[in-house]
């Protein structure tokens, strides 16, 4: 593709932002076209601007990064997606390829990784850090597609899953969403019946295990 390669930056901690603009500024062909702060913001971004490459964190408010991953290749299928992660897991790193994701990279990375990563899967290639081994990843993916014991979920459900266990209470989750508070907690009874759950901390565990929220902030 000619031209300028346009990027969103999503990721929910502002001075994080701050430097891969002031990174990217320095990168030729590289327009920064917008920033968000969560998934919400990051696929109304897209909406609005179009980009060619969105730089994506995993662990974000109230819509997480693998969320807004397949949201946005579910409606914008040439938008390429390069995730920004501070876990080098293998797990964490299938998870986010199932949601769509092109390329895989670590917040610790150099600047000069930072341009090739983005300019790989601008270019439509896939892009995984060198620390991170594409023979367990495929094990990994292997294993994820053959292991059908965790019930499926509605993105709608996963969504109020990541609330519940970022602590947001049934009232809140109803604002954040824009439904009734009897809805949101039908939701809840609903997660609960559904993972065979009966307490708040087993789903929170769920998330966790499932990457929809991580134990510590990135």
């Amino acid at each position: 593709m000619k031209g300028p390669i346009g990027v969103i930056l999503a990721d929910d901690h502002t001075l994080f932002r701050a430097g891969l603009r002031s990174l990217l500024e320095k990168v030729p062909d590289v327009v920064v076209l917008a920033e968000a702060a969560n998934g919400e913001e990051a696929v109304e971004c897209v909406r609005r601007f179009h980009p060619r490459v969105v730089l994506m964190d995993l662990s974000m408010p109230r819509l997480n990064g693998l969320e807004a991953t397949q949201r946005i290749k579910r409606k914008w299928r040439k938008v390429r997606v390069l995730i920004l992660s501070m876990h080098a897991n293998e797990e964490y790193v299938c998870r986010a390829l199932q949601a769509g994701a092109d390329g895989y990279l670590l917040k610790d990375a150099a600047g000069g990784e930072l341009e090739q990563a983005l300019r790989e899967v601008s270019a439509g290639r896939m892009y995984l850090a060198p620390s991170i081994s594409r023979a367990a990843v495929e094990e990994n993916l292997a294993r994820m597609r053959a292991d059908h014991g965790a019930p499926p979920l509605t993105p709608a459900q996963r969504q109020v899953l990541q609330l519940i266990a970022e602590g947001y209470s049934t009232r809140e989750i109803a604002e954040i969403l824009n439904i009734a508070v009897s809805t949101a907690d039908t939701h809840r009874m609903l997660l609960m019946k559904r993972l065979g759950f009966h307490e708040v901390v087993s789903l929170v565990r769920y998330a966790i295990q499932n990457g929809l929220v991580t134990p510590h902030t990135e």
